[in-house]
């Protein structure tokens, strides 16, 4: 897996739901593994959110996330994933923190 060209903001209350935004293309690199790959993305201290790529293949993404009982959010946590299915563990970058 392979996450590239990424890029976030903050926005401002009142803004975007005053989400965390990023956007990057997420690239399966082992082409023959026959596993997939995902982004998640966890802000505020809220459970992780999986946003999934396609085997073989690369995929634009571009997300906002927020917690909805908040004016705006200024704590968030990304990593890309390969998912290796139900038995084994998934395969994780070590996740990104990022404040304003």
């Amino acid at each position: 897996m392979a996450f590239t060209g990424g890029h976030y903001k903050f926005n401002g209350a009142g803004r975007n739901h005053g989400a965390f935004e990023w956007a990057g293309k997420l690239r399966d690199v082992s082409v023959n593994d026959r596993h997939n790959v995902y982004m998640q993305v966890r802000v505020e201290g809220h459970g992780w959110v999986r946003y999934y790529g396609k085997q073989r293949q690369t995929v634009s993404m571009h997300h906002f996330n927020w917690d909805g009982a908040q004016q705006y959010t200024d704590d968030a946590e990304v990593q890309a994933c390969r998912d290796l299915g139900s038995v084994l563990p998934d395969n994780c970058s070590v996740p990104l923190h990022f404040k304003p």
